[in-house]
């Protein structure tokens, strides 16, 4: 696929088709890569994106319990007093 390069203000920057952004889900951010005389554009993937929401709603479910003991019987706290 050929992009012409254009002139956004000081710079210079393509244009990706609606098409491109949606197949790859492109939406607010890209990283780039320079590899071996490619340039390389990935979509930027936030892991934790609206993992507070997520949370929230475990909470209200009641979903939020401990699934082990965070502390168990065995644990010698001494070693940590070092």
């Amino acid at each position: 696929m050929e992009l012409s390069v254009i002139k956004i203000g000081n710079s210079k920057g393509i244009i990706l088709s609606r098409m491109i952004l949606d197949k790859y889900q492109i939406s607010d951010k890209i990283e780039l890569i320079l590899e071996k005389g490619y340039i390389i554009l990935k979509p930027k993937v936030e892991t934790r994106k609206n993992w507070d929401k997520a949370f929230h709603k475990m909470h209200e479910n009641g979903d939020d319990k401990l699934l082990m003991d965070d502390v168990f019987e065995d644990e010698k706290f001494e070693e940590w007093s070092k």
